[in-house]
């Protein structure tokens, strides 16, 4: 099986729960015209047909498909994306929805507080779109504890749009600080142990106020993100909230704003290097040393001093146990 057919099998079986179970008044069944959208919607699946008979299968067997208000429709208890809605994907979206309907269903739970309405696993960005729209949004309904919705969540992210980076890590980050466990967190992620430590540690090192405001940063990975990271600690003086509230800072894209952070946020660059040259007693020049405020460099010249680099790596560990023998004697 691949990738895609394993997750969507995951994530809507086993489906529970008949056209009977759903409350008349606020969301009608389907009917037949809904089941035959869904049949065209897996015709044009080619590259997964064997998901499409296993989700057809489901169906067929009596998976719940109903109508529902998208006022009646409360987002996930966890928040994953961060620019959802304010997208070139989600014009498209939008547009194709107005134009073809909707063709896959989204993935609902009763909700746990309030049973007259439902909660969703994923599909904010159908949702979103059909409420904007004025029209019902078709959905799977299916009976799901925290941890089932929280898998499936992540899952349907990993198999359709991905999330960034970021967006990934303040996920994990939300999902602990809502007490759920790690190997839950690890299931919707597909990370492993190590990195899921690593991009909690990082979104507690980054305000989430500034990732927020940042945005999704879809270019941006995480050697860039932990280089952000450390300029923020080394600078504690930085005023990241000035940046942000800049007038033009909004009306850059998501990595722009990455961008325009991380120079704000770094280290004044060092002046020029100061460069001596090293002679002998009788005036051959053997070296150029190069200095500024991190690192000196030497540069031998092999022409004057055939073999003295070599001589000098050489060297350098005994020299260097000289200086720090001498340090010590000094501060004695």
């Amino acid at each position: 099986m691949n990738k895609r057919r394993d997750a969507m099998r995951d994530m809507l079986a086993p489906i529970t729960g008949g056209p009977d179970e759903v409350p008349r008044q606020l969301k009608p069944v389907v009917q037949s015209g809904a089941l035959r959208s869904m049949n065209a919607a897996f015709e044009s699946l080619t590259q997964d047909a064997e998901a499409a008979e296993e989700l057809r299968a489901q169906i067929a067997a009596g998976a719940s498909i109903v109508e529902i208000d998208p006022s009646d429709i409360d987002a996930s208890f966890i928040k994953d994306r961060l620019d959802a809605f304010d997208t070139e994907d989600f014009e498209i979206l939008q547009e194709s929805l107005a134009s073809h309907g909707q063709i896959l269903p989204v993935l609902v739970r009763r909700h746990p507080q309030k049973p007259s309405t439902y909660q969703l696993a994923f599909g904010h960005r159908r949702v979103e779109a059909l409420r904007r729209l004025g029209m019902k949004v078709k959905a799977v309904v299916r009976d799901m504890g925290d941890d089932d919705l929280i898998i499936a969540q992540g899952k349907e992210n990993l198999e359709r749009k991905d999330l960034s980076f970021i967006e990934r890590a303040l996920f994990a980050k939300r999902l602990e600080e809502r007490g759920m466990k790690r190997e839950v967190i690890l299931a919707a992620l597909s990370v492993h142990k190590g990195n899921l430590s690593t991009m909690i540690s990082l979104t507690r090192q980054v305000p989430e106020e500034l990732i927020v405001a940042i945005g999704a940063a879809p270019k941006i990975g995480r050697p860039r993100w932990e280089q952000l990271a450390n300029y923020l600690a080394s600078n504690e003086a930085f005023d990241w909230r000035t940046v942000i509230k800049d007038n033009g800072f909004r009306s850059l894209g998501s990595d722009e704003r990455f961008e325009h952070v991380a120079a704000a946020a770094a280290p004044p660059r060092s002046s020029q290097a100061n460069s001596v040259t090293v002679s002998t007693r009788q005036g051959e020049r053997i070296a150029e040393v190069e200095t500024n405020a991190r690192k000196t460099k030497v540069t031998i010249n092999e022409k004057m001093a055939p073999n003295f680099a070599a001589f000098l790596v050489e060297q350098l560990p005994e020299i260097y146990e000289n200086f720090r023998a001498k340090q010590n004697r000094n501060a004695d």
